[in-house]
């Protein structure tokens, strides 16, 4: 079936598609009462009375099947230079003795565990054991701040953390107990219990009565024949809370559905990934976010695949190829990791000089999520690897991508600058301001017209009020994405920027995402990013910023008139580009999107809270210095 046809099939039957794909993707231990309740919820819940268990679906069912000998997980740490394979046997018996160490601890069915974990094997492993007792996680970017850390404890209510005692980074470890302690001491809510995984790089000390030892209480639990079994839940009951990166004050905690998230994560990895079950999946992401809780943790589990757990960088770990040397080492299949990466890849590496030191025959697809991949970073992987590279679009609050090229349904056509056509569960239209339909090919708010599909959120923790104001109040009968772009004739979609980085010049909205994809094209240009300063005559002007490539020698002054030029001729005076400035880096989250918003906040002379998610705070000296040396600060 082409997508079209499978598109139109669901939309001319959204309850019976899932219906179908639930039946057959997932073990129910009570099948839903009903597929879609759309009386439920604020607009409806997806069923509604079945039973099941996340983490049954996930390891034991393959097991039963005959299948614990197949990899399950592969630990890959270059910064500790340590290798480690997981059968799906093996993970069973890890998850189940974890499960049993958490009930015995107090945590039961619906308490919430903070997890606060580095890129190790053990982070999967607490979140499945959470989702075998029917424990809600929260999973923590390791290393966050310790006051952010301690709005999640307060806000999710947690009975336990599971933690590390340090992260490790190039050039640094990071001391996780030490912030997790500080972290506890702030916090209204005061976990019952911290299980602590120690860390040869750098062991820590343990608190009396609260800390303990994530080893010593394993051996136990199995010397004590202790394991947890498979706890029912409701397909409604909240898997999982994640934190939304870079929130300020409250956090905003999007909740995920049990049943809903099963459903919706098994039938991608084969219709839009191509996946097969025994292949191996990478998501190159961090567990913190959710493309980890997805595209590392479940679905590929969920499908009987490998996944790769990478404790590493794209560069640095210890150069550009660090991502080959992953995938011709471990045969990995597909790829899917944020742009930002691969432009550090090509800076770095801008010939790929060092693919040649690796096979990558194994590799089939690259897919690309996070930020909008600009079509010279997405033609420079094509040329390199010689294989699709698929962007596509998908948040936080749905799990899973809006839109993409479904490759195990249709290889269509790749479009550079457009993420895909939406897919089956998502009514994706345009709007302007006032919420009415705006024609092909103009730029307006991306909205999806309710309800959304499986595994999209349905509130936010213990905040139905701002959930309804965040999401759903703007445009009613539509869930706002925030973003702003373009519907072609073809039904791709093109992600232009987030509503608030549409800057306006004199009356006219434009497009930073169109003047970055401009800036990318120059060959000497490696990253890039534009914001909107203010400007008294105008409203706002754009401003550029470009990370030169490894190696470039051109005067920098030179370099920023000619992307001045290239603006003007791309996009025309009505853009008002004069500004490009060259900075070492461009500061991003620790999941590489580029803060764009606390750039404009120093280029306009404002006070900013630092972002919790920053990758490296120092990056924002770097910034105001440029700026500064320039004249362009205020």
């Amino acid at each position: 079936m082409s997508y079209r046809d499978t598109y139109a099939a669901w939309a001319e039957d959204p309850t019976g598609f899932w219906e179908a794909h639930a039946t057959g993707l997932v073990d129910w231990i009570t099948p839903p009462a009903t597929t879609f309740n759309p009386e439920a919820g604020v607009y409806g819940r997806w069923f509604e009375g079945g039973t099941c268990n996340t983490c049954w679906n996930a390891v034991d069912r393959h097991v039963e099947a005959g299948h614990g000998d197949r990899a399950a997980i592969i630990y890959d740490s270059p910064v500790t230079d340590t290798k480690r394979t997981i059968t799906y046997a093996e993970l069973l018996d890890e998850v189940a003795t974890l499960g049993a160490v958490l009930q015995d601890r107090g945590v039961g069915q619906g308490d919430r565990v903070i997890i606060y974990m580095p890129m190790v094997a053990e982070a999967v492993i607490a979140m499945l054991a959470c989702a075998r007792i029917g424990a809600v996680h929260s999973v923590v970017f390791g290393g966050f701040a310790a006051p952010e850390l301690a709005t999640r404890i307060d806000d999710a209510g947690a009975k336990a953390v599971i933690t590390a005692s340090c992260g490790i980074e190039p050039g640094r470890v990071i001391d996780y107990m030490s912030l997790l302690s500080e972290a506890i001491d702030i916090a209204s809510v005061k976990p019952d219990t911290c299980i602590v995984l120690q860390r040869d790089v750098q062991p820590c000390s343990l608190t009396d009565g609260r800390d303990v030892n994530w080893a010593d209480a394993m051996a136990d639990a199995r010397a004590n024949g202790r394991r947890a079994d498979c706890v029912e839940v409701a397909a409604t009951d909240p898997a999982y809370i994640l934190y939304t990166s870079g929130t300020t004050g409250q956090p905003k905690g999007v909740v995920r559905d049990t049943g809903g998230h099963m459903v919706a994560l098994a039938w991608t990895m084969e219709n839009l990934y191509g996946v097969k079950p025994g292949e191996v999946f990478w998501a190159a992401s961090d567990v913190g976010w959710v493309v980890g809780h997805s595209y590392i943790c479940y679905a590929p589990l969920l499908h009987g695949c490998t996944t790769v757990v990478y404790e590493g960088k794209p560069i640095g770990t210890p150069d550009a190829g660090a991502f080959w040397r992953v995938i011709s080492e471990h045969d990995v299949s597909v790829l899917f990791t944020a742009p930002t990466a691969f432009r550090a890849i090509r800076g770095q590496d801008p010939e790929g000089a060092l693919l040649a030191n690796y096979n990558l025959s194994s590799l089939r697809t690259l897919f690309l999520a996070g930020e909008r991949s600009d079509p010279a970073t997405l033609a420079w992987a094509e040329a390199q690897l010689g294989v699709p590279v698929i962007d596509h679009w998908w948040q936080t609050e749905t799990g899973w991508a809006i839109s993409g090229i479904p490759m195990g349904i249709e290889k269509l056509p790749v479009k550079h600058g457009s993420p895909g056509v939406p897919m089956p569960g998502y009514d994706v239209q345009v709007l302007d301001d006032g919420g009415h339909p705006v024609p092909n090919g103009t730029l307006g708010n991306i909205v999806v017209k309710l309800p959304l599909p499986p595994s999209c959120l349905p509130t936010l923790w213990n905040a139905e009020d701002r959930f309804r104001a965040s999401y759903l109040d703007e445009f009613p009968g539509f869930y706002a994405t925030s973003d702003a772009g373009i519907l072609d004739d073809d039904g791709y979609l093109h992600i232009m920027a987030r509503t608030d980085d549409i800057i306006n010049v004199a009356g006219h909205r434009l497009s930073t995402g169109a003047m970055e994809e401009v800036l990318a094209h120059h060959a000497a240009v490696a990253e890039c990013a534009v914001i909107g300063k203010a400007d008294e005559l105008k409203g706002q002007l754009p401003l550029g910023f470009f990370v030169l490539k490894s190696g470039v020698t051109q005067d920098e002054d030179a370099i920023a008139a000619e992307l001045v030029k290239l603006v003007r001729h791309d996009i025309g005076a009505v853009a008002a580009f004069k500004t490009a400035v060259a900075v070492k880096r461009l500061p991003k989250t620790r999941s590489g999107k580029v803060l764009r918003g606390t750039m404009q906040k120093i280029a306009d002379a404002q006070a900013y809270k630092m972002p919790a998610a920053i990758d490296d705070p120092a990056i924002l000296d770097e910034i105001t210095e440029a700026l500064g040396a320039k004249g362009l600060i205020g």
